[in-house]
């Protein structure tokens, strides 16, 4: 069972996700919260597998809420709602930790897959998309430390073999496993290895952050 702490200041919005969240068997709503506070404190008390988290809200906001909550170290994922206009909200949400995002008015279906596979460790938003949201906003935004200008000398990319850095450059391109499989002639599953150990060397939580590393590395450059 996966339970889900849904997070937005529209109580007609959560009631919504409610009774979508409860028509599923292996989905339990472990609680509701208005703000971003209330989402901090409950997700401490509650211990939610993830937290669906709205951006606009009322004194503390949907992005710093979720930095909050990564930065406890809760296992607690978060997975951003967000909308067409919005999307540079969306990269900063990214930033500050969260496991992926999803327009608001994507279909129930969409929602549910998202939250599963936020909840199962993968990230939510298609490799693709992500990178159109990192090239439109990666000049717009501040990097996160200190990123040195050559990826080569770069301390989190260290302990990566020359194939690691190879999979890891084409992750922030966009690639999906089944393109690096085909591209790089490689079976899917030993894709998939690389990707695992790429995210334990180097801190991401997920394929999002990955991908926000490749960029912060410069191993990738905004097109």
């Amino acid at each position: 069972m996966t339970t889900v702490l849904i997070v937005d200041d529209q109580p007609m919005q959560r009631f919504g996700f409610r009774m979508l969240l409860e028509s599923q068997d292996d989905l339990a709503v472990a609680g509701e919260a208005g703000n971003g506070s209330e989402a901090v404190r409950m997700t401490a008390e509650l211990h939610p597998d993830v937290v669906l988290m709205d951006i606009r809200m009322p004194g503390l906001d949907g992005i710093e809420a979720t930095r909050r909550i990564v930065a406890s170290g809760a296992r607690t994922r978060v997975l951003i709602l967000t909308t067409f206009d919005l999307d540079e909200y969306a990269y900063a949400g990214l930033r500050a930790g969260a496991s992926g995002f999803l327009i608001k008015d994507a279909l129930p279906e969409e929602l549910l897959a998202g939250i599963r596979a936020v909840a199962s460790g993968d990230a939510v938003v298609a490799p693709s998309l992500t990178r159109r949201l990192l090239d439109a906003y990666a000049d717009h935004l501040p990097e996160a430390g200190s990123s040195p200008a050559n990826p080569e000398n770069h301390p989190r990319l260290a302990s990566l073999t020359d194939r690691e850095r190879e999979i890891l450059t084409v992750i922030g391109q966009g690639w999906t496993n089944a393109e690096i499989a085909s591209r790089l002639h490689l079976a899917e599953s030993t894709v998939k290895t690389h990707v695992g150990r790429i995210l334990a060397k180097t801190g991401a939580r997920d394929r999002v952050q990955a991908v926000i590393l490749a960029y912060d590395t410069k191993l990738v450059s905004p097109s």
